[in-house]
């Protein structure tokens, strides 16, 4: 009976130990391009549970990749990062976020044009709005890049995950051309730029 009794406490200590540990992660979210790129950046970094590629910013209810694709839907390629604030910060991702893609180009990345592919800040509170509208602001005031960022700063809307396909896609597809030419190099600067954040 008593170690019933034991065993029962353990369990429930577990749990909430578990659920604490779940409260204590936060979500950020980003669009920087194609979701394919910015998932494989955040999937590398150190402090990161989980990223999920999706669609989100626009007027459509769980829109389809082919939807997000015409520019009619006004959603953005996004990723969802869930991450460990004890491990790596907000001012962390916003940094890796701004250094990875060109976020001076309205409706661009590269080859990838229409408002899909916009540079956009969806912020989950107060915090995260402040933290990204100082960042922003110090950016374009020190002149970081040669022309000004228009990175949209914007509340949480739903977030619609992509279809499976899209999911790890870096990983499941590395050999694929898109990858080597596209998403390689960027792979290659953030190992350059941000080593010290990578899991191992």
């Amino acid at each position: 009976m008593k170690r019933y009794i034991l065993i029962t406490i353990l369990t429930l200590l577990f749990m909430q130990n578990a659920d604490a540990q779940k409260q204590k992660l936060q979500k950020a979210t980003f669009g920087m391009g194609c979701f394919w790129c910015t998932e494989a950046l955040f999937e590398r970094l150190n402090g990161v549970t989980s990223v999920k590629s999706g669609y989100e910013g626009g007027d459509v209810v769980n829109p389809s990749y082919e939807d997000v694709c015409t520019g009619t839907t006004n959603h953005a390629e996004v990723t969802e990062i869930t991450y460990d604030p004890a491990k790596i910060s907000y001012d962390e991702l916003l940094e890796v976020f701004w250094k990875s893609h060109d976020p001076t180009t309205l409706n661009r990345q590269g080859a990838d044009v229409g408002t899909q592919y916009r540079s956009i800040i969806f912020y989950h509170s107060d915090e995260q709005k402040e933290i990204a509208t100082k960042y922003k602001a110090e950016l374009n005031k020190t002149k970081t890049f040669d022309n000004p960022v228009v990175t949209v700063i914007e509340k949480a809307k739903p977030f619609y995950v992509a279809e499976n396909y899209h999911q790890d896609y870096f990983i499941k597809n590395g050999e694929l051309p898109y990858c080597r030419l596209v998403i390689l190099p960027k792979m290659e600067k953030l190992e350059k730029l941000f080593k010290a954040k990578l899991k191992h």
